[in-house]
């Protein structure tokens, strides 16, 4: 007897992020109540397809879940088609779609960033029906405005920086504040704008530290003794950013096995070296500018806690949207937020690109109109 009812599965991928819940619950609640389907959840992201561990999603696993941080079918950062296994690297991929095969599903949500709507293509053309939901607190996602989790952790980051105000007004210090980001500014700007600090660095604008401790300065001879640094953790010096861009384009031309293990290798010393650039930022400023500078870096406190209101609202728009592109049998893309509504996207469009700062951005405009310092 041919099955009439349609099922569903969902996951949640890469980093976590406040939203993914308010999400999960908007897919479960449209494609249970709108339309009577079943909903599967699949624990750790891809890993959960891969070693199915399936849990079905009932109407009570999706109550009271909408305020929650996190995402209850927990995530992971695995890579199918290259997975690491005591056998070595291997393509998981046939595994993802046996679970898929054996549920009989018609259809997988994928919820996440960047790498997410990597590893989503790679399930498109190995024939599943996909459609994806963006998430990432950095804001980062190609061809969406907003991504759910990005307003909770620009809050976050606000919030920490209007605090650090007070104590660096009290002791006349430089309080830099490393804010995640690192190939995208979107948080840290964004913040920086909304917190009113004083120097705002993003990985779109190489900095030169001279510039940045004579701005410090020009406000101590003003009567500020004491100034905020925002900076994305992926902002780089000039010299650091012209040095990795060819570092990449070595990598893109080269074409034997050892130029290629050549090439990351400059690649993976850059980064290496570019871990603590924060903490070397601060003392080069402190020496230059003859003020104490303290670091505060807010790490994994953006990732988490209550979604905001924004969030939750985006979350439940994206989630059921989903839902009616699936009914509509649409597969293979993207739900974007653009201009307050949803529009689908082809996820091949999405995989492989990042959405930057644009130099003309208003945001950036606007700093520079209030006299932020922007490393430049």
């Amino acid at each position: 007897m041919k099955r009439t009812k349609k099922r569903i599965g969902i996951l949640t991928a890469g980093g976590d992020s406040p939203g993914l819940n308010a999400a999960i619950r908007a897919v479960g609640k449209a494609a249970i109540g709108t339309y009577g389907w079943e909903v599967i959840g699949f624990r750790d992201g891809f890993q959960g397809l891969i070693d199915d561990r399936a849990i079905a999603l009932k109407k009570g696993a999706l109550a009271g879940i909408l305020t929650h941080g996190g995402t209850f079918l927990g995530t992971s950062r695995l890579k199918p088609h290259r997975a690491e296994t005591p056998d070595g690297i291997r393509d998981l991929r046939p595994q993802i779609v046996a679970t898929y095969k054996r549920h009989k599903l018609d259809a997988l949500v994928c919820i996440g960033g960047g790498g997410t709507h990597k590893n989503a293509q790679r399930l498109v053309e190995k024939g599943l029906n996909i459609v994806s939901l963006p998430k990432t607190i950095d804001n980062d996602v190609a061809h969406t405005d907003s991504t759910i989790g990005f307003d909770t952790a620009l809050n976050i980051a606000t919030e920490t920086i209007d605090r650090l105000h007070s104590t660096a007004h009290s002791h006349h210090r430089i309080i830099v504040a490393e804010i995640m980001g690192h190939k995208a500014g979107w948080l840290a700007l964004g913040a920086g704008v909304a917190g009113g600090a004083d120097v705002i660095l993003i990985p779109e604008i190489p900095y030169d530290v001279e510039s940045i401790a004579a701005a410090i300065k020009r406000r101590v001879r003003h009567g500020t003794s004491f100034s905020i640094i925002a900076v994305a953790e992926g902002a780089r010096t000039a010299q650091d950013t012209r040095a990795f861009a060819a570092a990449l384009r070595a990598r893109k031309r080269a074409e034997s096995e050892a130029e290629k293990l050549l090439a990351q290798s400059t690649l993976d010393k850059l980064e290496s070296a570019h871990a603590g650039n924060t903490l070397k930022l601060a003392h080069e400023i402190e020496q230059l500018t003859g003020l104490e500078s303290r670091v505060t870096i807010l790490g994994y406190v953006q990732r988490g806690g209550t979604p905001s209101y924004a969030d939750r609202l985006l979350a439940t728009r994206l989630g059921t949207a989903a839902v009616d592109l699936i009914a509509a049998g649409r597969f293979g893309v993207m739900v974007a937020s653009t201009d307050g509504g949803t529009r689908a996207v082809p996820i091949e469009k999405v995989a492989g690109n990042l959405k930057t700062v644009p130099l003309d951005h208003s945001w950036i405009h606007a700093a520079r109109n209030v006299g932020t310092n922007l490393g430049d």
